[in-house]
């Protein structure tokens, strides 16, 4: 399985490193690949286009090692799969995922659950089905996406990184960057879709109560989205002051406080803007 490679190959490399060697040099074909460090401006991009062509090869994906880190993700324990995270820089000189089958996975359960609501919601016209199921994985899990790991990997390289003598200079991948927002919208995804699709009899109520478990509901969802967030910048060794990627988790239970003020559901709200 893909954990046990992983293992396996972490030994290797501490065996390596006791050895009194480095298990990469900066001049390695992996690094120079564009998936660690980078040895030029255009391997960073390079790399970015070559993970996303793979989303179309499926026979070269580990869905076993996939399903194994989402399920860390569900039980709460998000620091198993940043484990992994840590052994894979020491094997293969990068901290992102090189396999998209998380990204593809996590499509596919965004386009069925947006597909479930739209038919348990009658919504009417195939061009609305597709805006909703297509706007779903493309606008608000990729688009997104792609906002938060270029805004967040930017602050990271801007402001948080740490400078220190006689060492290799890192940056932030965005690749990486990208992998924690998967890694968040995961759970996020589960609270959302899922979860609130079974709870909508209950918080669609007009009830007070309703509007209050609804908000909590999304309050969650989002503020774990950070939490996971701050793990994944957390293991990071050159960053310092990861924490500050909690601070929107302050807005959050702000807006919360006031939507449960003036009985604002955030169920009734969100389901209306997508599928009335």
């Amino acid at each position: 399985s893909g954990i046990g490679a992983l293992v396996m190959a972490a030994q290797g490399a501490l065996m390596i490193e006791e050895g009194g060697g480095p298990a990469f040099t900066p001049s390695s074909p992996m690094t120079s690949a564009g998936f660690g460090l980078g040895s030029g401006p255009g391997a960073p991009a390079s790399a970015n286009l070559e993970y996303f062509m793979r989303l179309f090869q499926f026979d070269q994906m580990d869905f076993q090692y996939t399903y194994s880190q989402m399920v860390s993700l569900c039980r709460c324990a998000p620091g198993e799969l940043y484990k992994a995270t840590q052994i894979r820089r020491k094997i293969k000189n990068q901290w992102a995922r090189d396999d998209p089958a998380f990204v593809v996975i996590l499509m596919g359960m965004i386009a069925i659950a947006s597909l479930a609501y739209c038919i348990t919601f009658g919504v009417h016209g195939i061009f609305h089905l597709l805006r909703v199921v297509v706007g779903s994985v493309l606008v608000d899990f990729l688009g997104t996406g792609c906002a938060m790991a270029t805004a967040t990997s930017f602050v990271a390289n801007r402001y948080l990184r740490v400078q220190r003598v006689m060492t290799t200079e890192q940056q932030v991948e965005w690749l990486y960057a990208f992998d924690i927002h998967c890694n968040g919208f995961f759970p996020l995804f589960v609270l959302l879709y899922p979860v609130q699709f079974f709870l909508t009899p209950l918080l669609l109520q007009p009830h007070f109560v309703a509007t209050i478990l609804a908000n909590t509901l999304y309050a969650a969802a989002f503020a774990y989205y950070h939490y996971i967030t701050v793990l994944g910048y957390s293991v990071l060794p050159f960053l310092r002051d990861q924490n500050r990627f909690f601070y929107p988790v302050g807005l959050i239970l702000v807006l919360y406080f006031f939507a449960c003020l003036l009985n604002f559901n955030m169920s009734k709200f969100v389901l209306y803007w997508y599928l009335g």
